[in-house]
């Protein structure tokens, strides 16, 4: 989740670029500035984690939330009073 300042062009150009830094990690939009990323195990959450400070732009905040798979599927999403499906959490893949 995060907060950043676009009131100069500055800030918005690296407020942009934070974002898109977020989807070429696999990060995918759940709200505005709240983005989520399915990970495997708690170290593979570790190495985004990770890189995510590593993007940090020098202003604004940014939080970031680890939840496990069964907290995550206990959620509740409505739009208005109709009820929406979650979205598909990617198959995990294993190569010997």
């Amino acid at each position: 989740m995060y907060d950043l300042p676009t009131e100069t062009r500055k800030e918005r150009k690296a407020a942009a670029r934070f974002r898109k830094d977020l989807l070429s990690d696999g990060f995918s939009m759940f709200q505005f500035s709240m983005y989520l990323r399915h990970s495997a195990s708690s170290e593979n959450a570790d190495v985004h984690k990770k890189r995510v400070r590593n993007l940090l732009p020098e202003l604004g905040k940014i939080g970031i939330l680890q939840i496990t798979d069964k907290q995550f599927g206990q959620m509740e999403i409505f739009y208005g009073k109709k009820e929406q499906e979650l979205p598909k959490i990617p198959q995990q893949l294993e190569l010997f």
